[in-house]
């Protein structure tokens, strides 16, 4: 490994720190992203070494000791969050670059605010995968996730989702709403659906009406 990998996980180490430090200050308060959040999605990705086996065991939290501590469960709760946001920009689009991996985020966030979707990052990320074949995005049924990582796009990745669950850096609108996208190399003859933009290799679409994400914003 490179000093600049080094270096670059060292900052991605220092963000995360930084999140945990925001969730324990604001233990207590609303960490769901809207009132429908799953609460069994989030607790079955709640460990720091999730992945889509923990997904499928019950009760995590039972590693703990006696019963966690509310700042304890919200600690727990970013930390797979944040996990969950980096793998979906790593595997999705770590080729584009920052920019890329952004419009994968907001992808991520539009389907939480739209009702048909999971209210966690972890549901929306891990959506259908229970099931094997059915996932909405695609390394979390194809075993990607167990893959091993390039140290540098990795890194960016974690400090990247550390600092958007901060709000360090803020997402905009890059892919105007979309709920879904595609490689521009395939075409999977969606209908329904209206193209909005193109980001690196990835064409971006949201349904032909937005009343379901303007009724969540």
């Amino acid at each position: 490994m490179t000093r600049n990998q080094i270096d670059a996980l060292k900052r991605a180490d220092r963000a995360i720190l930084a999140a945990f430090l925001f969730v324990l200050a604001t233990a207590g308060a609303a960490i769901a992203y809207n009132p429908h959040t799953d609460e069994s999605v989030v607790a079955a990705r709640a460990t720091p070494t999730v992945s889509q086996d923990l997904a499928l065991t019950p009760e995590p939290m039972k590693a703990f000791a006696g019963v966690p501590s509310p700042s304890e469960l919200a600690m727990v709760k970013m930390l797979a969050e944040q996990k969950c946001l980096a793998e979906a920009m790593y595997f999705e689009a770590r080729g584009d670059g920052a920019r890329g991996e952004e419009a994968v985020a907001e992808v991520i966030f539009n389907r939480m605010r739209d009702p048909n979707y999971p209210g966690t990052i972890c549901g929306v990320v891990y959506e259908g995968a229970r099931r094997g074949h059915m996932c909405q995005f695609s390394f979390a049924c194809d075993g990607a996730e167990h893959s091993r990582k390039e140290p540098g796009a990795w890194a960016q990745a974690r400090l990247l989702a550390a600092q958007i669950l901060t709000g360090y850096r803020q997402l905009g609108d890059l892919t105007g709403g979309a709920t879904s996208y595609h490689a521009n190399y395939v075409e999977p003859g969606w209908t329904g659906l209206v193209q909005t933009t193109q980001v690196g290799n990835h064409v971006f679409f949201r349904r032909a009406s937005r009343r379901a994400l303007t009724r969540g914003a």
